[in-house]
């Protein structure tokens, strides 16, 4: 069976060697056809704090490394705009 893999925004690395990743998607409400934003929260394995708030990451489903993290950060898609500050300072 393949690993699942979903992109997301980090929106918490207070933990360490953990990042919290929210992953949004879109559904069609069942009975009014109106477009609804569904979202659900991911903690991932960043074994080197490389990932900060704000950054767009690819995860990818693993086997359990602990109680909550079943997910590992794959890679960077986008740096955030707070990466991109501090980077410039």
């Amino acid at each position: 069976m393949p690993k699942r893999i979903l992109i997301g925004t980090v929106v918490s690395d207070k933990t360490d060697k953990t990042v919290v990743v929210k992953v949004e998607r879109k559904v069609k409400h069942p009975l009014y056809g109106k477009i609804i934003r569904r979202s659900k929260k991911y903690h991932a394995h960043d074994e080197d704090n490389a990932y900060k708030t704000g950054e767009t990451v690819r995860i990818e489903e693993t086997a359990p490394i602990s109680k909550l993290k079943t997910w590992k950060v794959i890679e960077r898609v986008q740096a955030g705009k707070t990466a991109a500050v501090e980077a410039d300072v």
